[in-house]
């Protein structure tokens, strides 16, 4: 019974948390997670980089296919999707319950302890974790997330320079608006009378001369 309230509490907040995951490189640690971390110190499991950071990896400033505003904001979609919001977007309202805060709140606390205790389990494992990989990998994801940080930012510079609306600029850019130019004005019929006779003139003087 003294189990039971924590890990009902537990399982409410698993599904809080879903909702506010801010993206896939930044997910919050499960019970599974926490349960299988030894496997990832043996590289036997490992967090994926999705296609979009590695791309950022091979070449942050690459414009190749993003010279208009629509593939520009995709990009950013895509990384958003990936890193979670960028600074320059306001964070959603928390909308939960104060005992929704408690239960999130005991759910990391509980998630962290599991990963502790797994985590004890492999002796020398920082040693452990250099010769399976586990340490490079890791830093491979680091990089990775740092690299599509800075595409972002990047590609929401091109796109304020191109006067393109938000997500393909910051949240706070308003494009200028750009007027069409106005038709070209028709000349009257006394004008082109004019314009003719000073034709006439130009011939006559033309002979004369």
């Amino acid at each position: 019974m003294r189990l039971a309230l924590p890990l009902l509490l537990l399982a409410a907040a698993a599904p809080a948390l879903a909702q506010t995951d801010p993206g896939t490189m930044q997910r919050h640690d499960t019970f599974r997670d926490a349960a299988t971390a030894p496997l990832e110190d043996l590289n036997l499991k490992q967090t994926s980089i999705p296609p979009v950071l590695q791309r950022a990896v091979a070449d942050p400033y690459d414009m190749t296919g993003l010279t208009r505003c629509e593939p520009i904001a995709a990009e950013i979609g895509r990384l958003d999707a990936a890193l979670g919001p960028d600074l320059d977007e306001a964070p959603p309202p928390d909308t939960r319950s104060r005992g929704k805060k408690v239960a999130d709140a005991t759910y990391d606390v509980g998630v962290a302890g599991v990963r502790d205790t797994t985590r004890d389990v492999l002796p020398f494992r920082g040693w452990i974790r250099k010769l399976t990989g586990a340490a490079r990998h890791d830093k491979a994801v680091r990089k990775a997330v740092e690299a599509g940080a800075v595409r972002r930012g990047y590609l929401k510079g091109v796109g304020m320079r191109m006067n393109c609306a938000p997500p393909a600029a910051p949240s706070w850019f308003v494009p200028v608006e750009i007027k069409p130019p106005p038709p070209p004005k028709q000349a009257s019929l006394f004008e082109n009378f004019l314009a003719w006779w000073d034709g006439v003139l130009a011939w006559f003087k033309s002979l004369v001369g």
